[in-house]
């Protein structure tokens, strides 16, 4: 007869999340999971697979947390809808007490394209977040909010760019003149 689990595997996703957010993958070992996960490492084995599967359900778990499409597929004008979200990416890296910056940019800055599979999350996320910045730039541009020759498509790639840039910078570096700068270029860019 199966034993039944003795924690909660949703609850302890999260706290790997969290620890592999804090550290990254390298730095985590599996004592360091079974410490704050509070579960025994056969049982980490049993639930997740080894690491490297746990790390993955994790980086799944955070794409899933970061909502990037709610707010920008909202109706009405769309510019400030984009600026409310580039100032919302400025706001959480300030607000990052811990400099964990985005679980996304610090997996590809660690990973770089050495692992396919953890390279085809990393870029599904951010044609993810492409996708949604090029749909609310194509209904600005419908709706007179920037100008007809502009490219939605590059803005969006443009923008992708500025926010991944806001991340890393936010986790070294997260000086608000500097970012808030960004973000008003970048938003007079898209407009001009």
């Amino acid at each position: 007869m199966a034993r039944t689990k003795e924690f909660d595997p949703d609850a302890a996703l999260q706290k790997a999340l969290e620890l592999f957010w804090e550290r990254g993958y390298e730095a985590t070992s599996m004592a360091d999971l079974v410490e704050r996960l509070g579960i025994a490492r056969a049982s980490i084995y049993a639930t997740f697979g080894g690491k490297r599967e746990l790390y993955l359900k994790a980086l799944e778990r955070y794409v899933e947390q970061c909502d990037v499409v709610e707010p920008l597929s909202q109706p009405g004008p769309a510019l400030p809808a984009i600026r409310a979200f580039l100032d919302a990416y400025v706001a959480e890296c300030l607000a990052d007490e811990l400099r964990r910056g985005c679980m996304v940019v610090n997996t590809a800055v660690e990973f770089g394209s050495r692992d396919p599979v953890v390279s085809r999350k990393v870029v599904a996320s951010w044609a993810e977040m492409e996708a949604v910045l090029a749909g609310a730039l194509v209904r600005a541009r419908a709706q007179g909010e920037i100008p007809a020759g502009k490219d939605p498509h590059a803005l969006a790639r443009f923008l992708l760019v500025l926010v991944q840039g806001v991340r890393v910078l936010g986790r070294a570096d997260p000086d608000p003149r500097r970012l808030r700068d960004a973000v008003d270029q970048a938003m007079n860019a898209v407009q001009i």
